[in-house]
């Protein structure tokens, strides 16, 4: 997919954050964007940021953990910007940074319903037009946590091992169809998600917008190349202050 020009893709968790920077990042390369989050006026503020670029977007208030919703939205995507060729699951749950054992069982279903059932069920949905085209892009937005898990994370980490452990698995099922299949794994990113913490130095967090190049850079690359998982840290560590 070297080529992003007239590509469509779909972005969920796009209204802040890592979703909203990839999202404009997208447009920036010309493909037309279908924003997916359940804030619509978070939406509407990208979709402002993106129509200078004449690219269109398209603004689909919607929670992905319902499917109804889902493929309500993936018909409207369809219907007004036309196939999907690119993917992008970024919509999550922040750890609720709770031990375990003190930790709701409801916050554990909602993370795992986000962050690995909804890019799933996605992923499911659209696979068999791309797999009709032979070509097509699945990321997989996961977290460093899932490699080196902190003290109240466990369901967290838990959900984006889950959801690496999967993107390999799929990238085996749909390689030989030209299909991209990568997950990236961020570790301190500058969003709302990491609350203010004097024991870390946010100024050197990554922005939203490093990630969003790495993703671009992953679909970017030649047709006989997948990075199908990318680790991305801070250059500097943010807990040595």
């Amino acid at each position: 997919m070297a080529d992003l020009q007239n590509n469509i893709a779909l972005v969920t968790g796009a209204g802040r954050g890592i979703g909203r920077a990839t999202a404009l990042r997208l447009a920036d390369a010309g493909c037309a964007v279908a924003l997916v989050a359940r804030t619509g006026a978070e939406l509407e503020s990208v979709a402002a940021e993106i129509a200078p670029t004449g690219v269109r977007a398209l603004v689909l208030p919607a929670d992905v953990t319902d499917d109804a919703q889902v493929e309500s939205l993936l018909r409207r995507t369809a219907s007004e910007l036309g196939s999907i060729s690119i993917l992008v699951n970024n919509a999550g749950s922040a750890p609720s940074r709770a031990a375990h054992a003190k930790a709701a069982v409801a916050a554990w279903d909602r993370m795992l319903a986000t962050g690995l059932r909804a890019p799933m069920v996605l992923s499911h949905l659209l696979l068999p037009d791309m797999l009709a085209h032979r070509r097509g892009a699945i990321i997989n937005v996961a977290s460093l946590a899932a490699r080196s898990a902190r003290a109240g994370e466990a369901a967290y980490a838990a959900v984006k091992a889950g959801l690496i452990a999967f993107s390999h698995a799929l990238f085996a099922e749909v390689r030989n169809s030209g299909i991209k299949v990568a997950a990236i794994c961020p570790g301190y990113v500058d969003t709302a998600f990491i609350p203010p913490n004097r024991r870390v130095d946010r100024e050197k967090f990554l922005r939203p917008e490093h990630v969003a190049e790495v993703i671009v850079g992953v679909l970017a690359a030649p047709a006989h190349l997948c990075q199908t998982e990318v680790l991305v840290e801070p250059q500097f560590d943010p807990e040595h202050t």
